[in-house]
């Protein structure tokens, strides 16, 4: 049985940087799992957003308004940049750990 997430990608314009993070995490967690529903936005929507309850994590890679998001939030430069690209993999999934222990 899959492990539903749903993601909030955040990047400047909303779509195409947004888009490719949310493809690579998707792809990447299938293998363990995941199944993520993505969706991208722009830093001024993600309040707005995250306040529905709809979404279980934030990654961005433009900078977030100021604000309490509720939800775990983590910066995915690193696999725009390639430096640090390890040590988001790593984050992301202690992240998906924790989450995981927090439903049980």
């Amino acid at each position: 049985m899959s492990k539903r997430i749903n993601l909030l990608s955040v990047c400047g314009s909303g779509t195409v940087t947004s888009s490719m993070i949310a493809g690579e995490i998707t792809d990447n967690l299938k293998g363990d799992g995941y199944h993520v529903i993505a969706t991208e936005a722009r830093p001024t929507e993600a309040k707005q957003l995250v306040d529905s309850g709809n979404f279980d994590l934030i990654v961005f890679t433009s900078p977030l308004p100021k604000a309490e998001y509720g939800i775990p939030v983590i910066n995915g430069t690193g696999l725009l940049t390639g430096i640090g690209e390890d040590e988001f993999w790593d984050e992301l999934k202690a992240t998906l750990t924790d989450m995981e222990k927090e439903k049980a």
